[in-house]
Parts: structure tokens; C-alpha cells; sequence
């Protein structure tokens, strides 16, 4: 067995909201060791997931928000390994656009712990992109699991229904730079970044409206 350790698989897709459909590529994120592992936002294609696991356990599926092109998989991945899927209850209207059949199986709250493989993950909840949306900050990794909240270049779009630009402003001064400098940012689409590229530029996001 080796120590806990980030993998990483990108897929393809479409995110659809407010009438509009978008070509999209996802981050996920599978964090974990040789013999158990947790999903962060099981997007798009729950088969090609499921070969990434290589047969380790899957603890739970982790949803950083509801939006479809994050939690499209999710079921299906859940049916086919046994993983609970867990989400901020804030997000649920969204989560029923899109399976509105298929309740998650737990919450997830602001300063619950999960555990895998012997690093924990702490649930940070950074409404803004939507309602629930939330981040896992793994102090062990110096990573943060950021979903759409915050990306290189600035924080996740607001434009759309159930987001909100202060909000998530709020969300990021409050509670993502006061994390130490060195935290690598792991996003939900597009190239990681840092905590310390990112917290010079929150003056010049809140002046242009971002």
C-alpha cells in the first residue's frame, strides 16, 4: 500500500441550465490509495471512472454541486460500486433537474470530516456558483478541492439561476485565502492553480464584477 495520493481523469460532455446547452470538459478527481479512494464529481461517463478505480473501494462520491455536468454520473457509478453520493441538501433543486427520480444517499455540511485512507477531508460549504456548492480542503495534500468556485484567472460564473456574484466573492475571501498560501487548487474544469496566485487578484475581480 502506498500513501494517499490525487489521480486524475478528465471527461467530456455537455452542461445544459437555464434553456442553454454547452459543450464541457470536467476534472475528476479521485483521491485515495492503493486500496480505497473518494470521487470528487463524477462527471460524464461513470464507466471510464469506474476503470480508474482499478478495483479499490470507493467510499463515496463526492458533489461539489449539482449542476448536471458534475453530478451526471453519479448514480450510475454509485449503482455500479455501492458508494454513497453526497451533496449540500442547499443544492438539491438543481440536483432534481437532473435526477429527479434519484435522491443522494447523505448530506454533506460545512465542517464535517471525511476520511480516506488516512488523510481527512474537510467540507468547507462556498455558496456563490449554487447554493450548495462546497470545496474539500486536505490539509495532508495541501490541496483543495474546489469544484466551480474557484478556477485560475477567478471565481466561477454567476450569470445563471440559484448563483451569485457577492456571494461567491464572500465565499472565497472568507473562507478559501485564509488557507495557507502553498494550497494547490484543484478545479473543476480547466488547469490547477494556487491560493497564493489567486489571492492578489480578489480587489480586481470585485472592481470588474467578475
Amino acid at each position: 500500500m502506498t500513501g494517499a495520493r490525487i489521480e486524475h481523469l478528465v471527461t467530456s460532455g455537455t452542461f445544459s441550465l437555464d434553456g442553454g446547452t454547452w459543450d464541457v470538459e470536467n476534472n475528476v478527481w479521485i483521491i485515495g490509495d492503493d486500496e480505497e479512494v473518494i470521487v470528487v464529481d463524477a462527471a460524464h461517463d461513470a464507466e471510464a471512472i469506474a476503470e480508474a478505480l482499478r478495483g479499490r473501494t470507493l467510499r463515496a462520491i463526492v458533489c461539489t454541486h449539482a449542476h448536471n455536468d458534475h453530478i451526471d454520473a453519479a448514480p450510475a457509478l454509485a449503482a455500479r460500486t455501492g458508494a454513497p453520493v453526497l451533496l449540500h441538501p442547499d443544492d438539491l433543486p438543481l440536483w432534481k433537474q437532473t435526477h429527479p427520480d434519484r435522491a443522494p444517499d447523505g448530506e454533506l455540511a460545512e465542517g464535517q470530516v471525511l476520511e480516506v485512507a488516512g488523510v481527512s477531508l474537510a467540507v468547507l460549504h462556498t455558496p456563490g456558483h449554487a447554493p450548495g456548492a462546497i470545496c474539500l480542503h486536505v490539509p495532508a495534500l495541501t490541496a483543495l478541492f474546489g469544484g466551480d468556485t474557484l478556477f485560475a484567472g477567478g471565481p466561477g460564473a454567476t450569470g445563471r439561476s440559484y448563483s451569485d456574484f457577492p456571494t461567491i466573492v464572500d465565499s472565497i475571501r472568507d473562507r478559501l485565502l485564509t488557507l495557507p498560501r502553498d494550497t494547490v487548487v484543484y478545479t473543476g474544469h480547466g488547469e490547477t492553480t494556487t491560493i497564493a496566485a489567486e489571492a492578489p487578484h480578489l480587489q480586481e475581480w470585485i472592481d470588474q464584477g467578475f
